[in-house]
């Protein structure tokens, strides 16, 4: 049981970042205010709106602070994202924005030098996706900036040194796909030294460390002093509560921009680091298969193209979909997945209705989640939060596909609960939806055809 009534969590996703207050007697959110996670594209390369964020950050405290109120903080942030700070400890770059593509000359270069997949189990992933490339393109190619650097922070880890002046970095940043960790031995890869970064990397402390109360200032600006805790990585936070809560083996879809997918109580053996499989670090330190594609956003990009159909229209033409051979390929978010380098195009599509095709699409998005399972050797029942968890669709084609039971948690606080639940706070009391796989005709033949299509 928590010791505090209410938590405030900031979470920061790489499309959209909230503050959340939920509530520790039943795990449930109470107030929750949000904003967009905008992009500025000018400058020394497209960066993080990071003033526009804690100008937020702040207005909601604030707002929260008497009504419901809060008596801590917790972070949670996406990855593939470090905060350099100068010695007066502001920022001495611009949080760069990871979908930015780098020169080539220098990507090549740093091929060249990051450790190999058997260190890290981060794989060499596009753009800035790997926070080691960041940092190599930062200290190449603005040399006298980054000779500004003082201290280099992970991204949850920069807001809560925002709040407390206590600078601080954490295994479940370093490692997701960073280059900098090696989840076997907990520590540092070679690559900080290869970096000569070393000696500018904060304090490791754990995600469930206070690392003390806000500032004077800001405690005054908000109308509370409260303590703030380290924070953690946003997929890790999803992973957080079933870690407490069940016994592997299970897998968890984590639904957002991304689809992260984690075999817990799997193993690291037969990762393949071509087709975006890697170890991320939960927030006991250890490392979980896991992986990914680009879902979110290509579910994003699929409804606007078919417009606007309820679960039950689409679902009533699934098995017209399955005869018809109605079908969509990867990759339609270029870059990650389990199918690097193929492009996206529909198999049959020109007669099909949007129904149809928006069942294609859930249909797509389904098989590629049971590649990524796949890739993990997930094992055990399948649990989705986030927002595919409310995606009738998507989940019972999921079950059918792999034949395994299927919950989906569609709270849409998966993220700002495991945050919360660094400071005690208990796990959603609330059940999920279940979905038992069901026989669809066609369906295993279906499959087939689509991986066939890609060869």
């Amino acid at each position: 049981m928590s010791a505090y009534r209410r938590i405030a969590v900031l979470d920061i996703g790489k499309t959209n970042a909230k503050v959340v207050v939920l509530d520790s007697a039943t795990g449930n959110e109470i107030a929750v205010r949000k904003r967009p996670n905008t992009v500025i594209r000018d400058g020394l390369y497209p960066h993080y709106d990071i003033e526009a964020l804690w100008d937020f950050t702040l207005a909601s405290l604030k707002a929260f602070a008497s009504e419901p109120g809060f008596d801590a903080i917790s972070i949670t942030t996406h990855g593939a994202a470090a905060a350099l700070l100068d010695i007066g400890g502001r920022l001495a770059m611009p949080v760069i924005d990871y979908e930015h593509e780098y020169p080539r000359d220098i990507s090549d270069a740093y091929d060249a030098l990051r450790p190999s997949f058997d260190e890290t189990f981060s794989p060499r992933l596009s753009m800035g996706l790997n926070i080691g490339a960041q940092l190599h393109y930062q200290q190449t190619a603005f040399p006298a900036e980054f000779a500004k650097v003082a201290t280099i922070l992970t991204y949850a880890q920069y807001w809560s040194a925002r709040l407390t002046g206590v600078v601080a970095n954490e295994a479940t940043s370093l490692g997701c796909h960073t280059d900098l960790w090696n989840p076997k031995t907990g520590a540092y890869s070679s690559l900080v030294d290869t970096l000569a970064i070393r000696q500018l990397m904060a304090p490791i402390h754990s995600a469930f460390d206070v690392l003390g109360r806000v500032l004077p200032d800001i405690a005054k600006e908000i109308g509370l002093s409260v303590p703030v805790y380290c924070g953690i990585h946003d997929s890790n936070a999803s992973l957080l509560p079933h870690l407490v809560a069940r016994e592997a083996p299970f897998a968890v879809v984590s639904t957002g921009t991304w689809v992260i997918n984690f075999g817990v109580g799997g193993n690291l053996d037969n990762l393949d680091a071509k087709r975006d499989a890697l170890a991320n670090v939960d927030a006991y330190g250890r490392a979980v298969p896991s992986s990914r594609f680009m879902g979110g956003r290509e579910f994003e990009i699929l409804s606007a193209e078919i417009g606007q159909v309820s679960d039950a229209a689409a679902h009533a033409v699934i098995g017209d979909v399955v005869t018809k051979g109605i079908m969509l390929l990867p990759n339609v978010a270029p870059g990650s997945g389990p199918f690097p380098g193929k492009v996206s195009r529909w198999i049959g599509p020109e007669a099909a209705s949007c129904e149809e095709r928006y069942a294609g699409a859930c249909l797509y998005l389904a098989l590629m989640t049971e590649a990524c399972l796949g890739l993990v050797g997930a094992k055990g029942p399948i649990i989705v939060e986030g927002p595919f968890a409310m995606n009738e669709t998507y989940l019972f084609l999921l079950a059918a596909l792999t034949g395994r039971d299927t919950t989906a948690l569609p709270g849409s606080t998966g993220t700002s609960q495991g945050a919360a639940l660094l400071t005690g706070i208990r796990p959603v009391s609330g059940t999920g939806k279940y979905f038992t796989p069901s026989t669809i005709p066609g369906l295993s033949v279906y499959r087939k055809r689509w991986y066939a299509a890609m060869e």
